[in-house]
């Protein structure tokens, strides 16, 4: 019973500190610049926990031909680059990273 009162308090917690953030930015007018910088929160985030994964695998650093990993992200920028299509950057570098996977 602990275990779940523990889950379930938690989430409440969390739950309540996002729906806080999202009333209070509600009522506060954000300067145009904090807005601009704002937009890139995505980007940075998705950065930081894709490029240690890709640059990292295993824990060690390894940018060499031999990293999969590196092999089927840089396909899957390519992709990004030439389409500006998520969906067919996703499917370009999975496909990549499990046909590297599967061959090696």
């Amino acid at each position: 019973m602990t275990f779940w009162l523990t889950i379930i308090g938690m989430g409440l917690i969390t739950y309540a500190i996002r729906v806080t953030l999202f009333l209070l930015l509600e009522r506060v007018k954000l300067a145009p610049s904090v807005q601009r910088g704002l937009r890139y929160v995505p980007t940075a985030v998705l950065s930081a926990i894709i490029v240690p994964e890709v640059l990292q695998p295993g824990g060690t650093l390894n940018i060499s031909l031999g990293n999969a990993r590196l092999l089927a992200a840089i396909v899957a920028a390519i992709v990004a680059w030439r389409t500006r299509n998520v969906l067919w950057t996703i499917a370009a570098g999975m496909v990549v990273l499990w046909l590297l996977n599967w061959l090696g």
